[in-house]
This record gives C-alpha cells, structure tokens and sequence, in this order.
C-alpha cells in the first residue's frame, strides 16, 4: 500500500467535499455536511475493517463526491425518479473518484475496484462492498436518523428502518443495537424491528 498516495488522494477527495454549500453544525464549527459524511465514514470502516485494502478506503472517503450537485428535486418525485437519481449519483461519484485516482497514478484495476464499490456492485457477493454499505448504515443510524425522522412521517421513517437493516452485515447489525443512540432514535429502531 503506497501510503503517500492514499493520503493525496484522501486529501484530494476532502478539498472536493469542502466545496458542498450545505453545512453542518458540530460541537466545534460548521463543517461542510460532505465532508463531515466521509469523515464518519472513515471513521466506521476503520472500527469494521482497520486493514482495509486502499480500493475500499478510497471509495468510502468519496462515495459521496459532489452529490449536491444532483439535487432530487430535479427528478420527479416518484419511485422511478428516485432510481434514476440514485443511478446518476453512483456513476457521477464513481467517475469523480476515478479520475482523482487516475491523476494520482492509480492502475485501471485499482480504480475499477474503487468504482464498482462506490456502486455498490455485488453488494452481498462482495465483502468489501459489505463493508461500505455497513459503514453507511452505522453513519446513518448514528447521525442522521433523528434529523430525518424530524422531516418525514412516521410511516417513512419505519419503512426506510425496515430496508436498511436487511441491507447490513448480521454484524454491523449486532453493533447497531449497542450504539448508544438517542431515546427516540432507539424507540424507531424498536418500531421498525418489532
């Protein structure tokens, strides 16, 4: 693992998320929400996976990379506009890493792995890909659900529970009954699991 590279590229992939015009407050500053995502996203991957490979790390820092670009409401606001804009987003993401990757001197197949990650490719056939969608399971659960819950109804907020936990590795899904999440983040998880 060429840690130099990683490191510029990591770096690469933060300069790119500090330009999100939405920010986020923390117990210290407003941080840009991007990246204050990816930070927390490192974050749970290297407690779910302290040796994971450059490929993986890469694509966890930059999963999001210029999202606030492809803004929903753009689409229409039913089920197939929301795949589209999914879809959009992962190949907008994926095409972003890849050539911040390229410009560090990445080979093709290490880049490749890092897009078909930021994808989600194979979800359940690739640990890796595992990984990435625990992390942002964990990210969720312990970040944002409170905040999302505020701007829907109930019954949204236990449906999207209900997807995301079959979506989890049966382990992060043992750590997430431990995270030490707020009584109302708790009582949706109980909700959507009873």
């Amino acid at each position: 693992m060429d840690q130099d590279k990683l490191q510029r590229v990591l770096q690469k992939i933060d300069d790119v998320h500090r330009q999100d015009p939405r920010c986020e407050l923390t117990a210290h500053d407003d941080i840009p929400a991007e990246l204050l995502y990816a930070q927390r996203m490192t974050e749970w991957l290297l407690k779910l996976e302290p040796n994971a490979s450059e490929a993986l790390q890469l694509a966890v820092r930059g999963q999001h990379l210029r999202r606030w670009q492809l803004a929903r409401d753009s689409y229409p606001m039913d089920r197939v506009g929301y795949l589209r804009w999914r879809t959009d987003l992962k190949n907008l993401h994926a095409k972003e890493l890849g050539q911040l990757m390229a410009d560090e001197g990445y080979d093709a197949e290490t880049i490749a792995t890092a897009q078909a990650l930021v994808k989600k490719d194979r979800l359940k056939q690739n640990p890796e890909a595992q990984l990435l969608e625990d992390a942002a399971c964990l990210v969720f659960l312990e970040h944002e659900l409170v905040d999302f819950a505020a701007k829907h109804p109930t019954d949204k907020v236990l449906e999207i529970l209900r997807k995301t936990w079959p979506k989890m590795s049966v382990r992060a899904q043992e750590i997430a009954l431990e995270l030490p999440l707020s009584p109302k983040a708790k009582d949706y998880v109980a909700a959507a699991l009873g």
